[in-house]
C-alpha cells in the first residue's frame, strides 16, 4: 500500500520526484568524494575538484525545484530549472570524461597537474618548498574499482542524474498534455 501511494506521488509530480532524486543522489556523490578525500586520505587533483562544481550548482538548484514543485509554482520555471540541472550534469559528465581520458592517456591533461613541476617560486628556502610541495597528478588514477576510476564513475553518475532530470521534464510535459 505504501509503495502504491509513493508511486502515485511520483506520477502526479515528476518534477518534484526527479529533482528530489537528483538532490539526494548528488548529495551522496559529493559525500562520497569527501569520504575519499578526508576519510581515506585520497587527495583530489585539480580536475577532481573541478568535477565537483556541477554538483555544487545542481544540488541546490534541484532543492529549489523540489520546494517550488511542492509549493505549486508554475510548471514553466520548474521545467526550465530541471532542464538547467540536466545541462549542468551533462557538463559534469563531460568534465569526468575529459579527466578519465587523461588518466587512460588518451590525451594530454593540463600542465599544472599532468606535467613536470617546473616552478617552485623565487627566493626563500628552496629545500623547504621542495619538501612541502605535493603534486596530485591528474593523469594517475588514485583509485579504481572494476576498472573505473572516480572520474569514470562521475561520468556514469552525472549521466544517470541528467537522464533523471530529463525524464522528469518529459514526464511533466506528457502529464500536462493529458489534462
Amino acid at each position: 500500500m505504501q509503495i502504491a501511494s509513493q508511486m502515485n506521488i511520483v506520477a502526479k509530480n515528476p518534477i518534484a520526484a526527479a529533482a528530489a532524486a537528483i538532490a539526494i543522489a548528488g548529495g551522496a556523490t559529493i559525500l562520497g568524494a569527501w569520504i575519499f578525500q578526508y576519510g581515506l586520505g585520497l587527495a583530489p587533483c585539480p580536475l577532481c575538484l573541478e568535477q565537483r562544481i556541477p554538483y555544487y550548482i545542481a544540488i541546490p538548484l534541484a532543492v529549489v525545484v523540489v520546494f517550488g514543485a511542492l509549493r505549486s509554482v508554475p510548471r514553466g520555471p520548474l521545467l526550465a530549472g530541471l532542464i538547467v540541472v540536466a545541462l549542468i550534469l551533462l557538463w559534469g559528465a563531460g568534465l569526468g570524461a575529459y579527466h578519465a581520458g587523461i588518466e587512460w592517456k588518451w590525451w594530454a591533461g593540463p600542465q599544472d597537474c599532468s606535467g613536470p613541476v617546473t616552478s617552485l617560486g623565487t627566493g626563500g628556502n628552496l629545500l623547504q618548498r621542495i619538501e612541502t610541495t605535493h603534486v596530485v597528478r591528474c593523469d594517475e588514477a588514485a583509485w579504481r574499482f572494476l576498472g573505473l576510476s572516480l572520474a569514470g564513475y562521475n561520468v556514469l553518475i552525472s549521466l544517470a542524474l541528467a537522464a533523471i532530470a530529463l525524464w522528469g521534464a518529459v514526464a511533466t510535459l506528457q502529464l500536462t498534455r493529458s489534462y
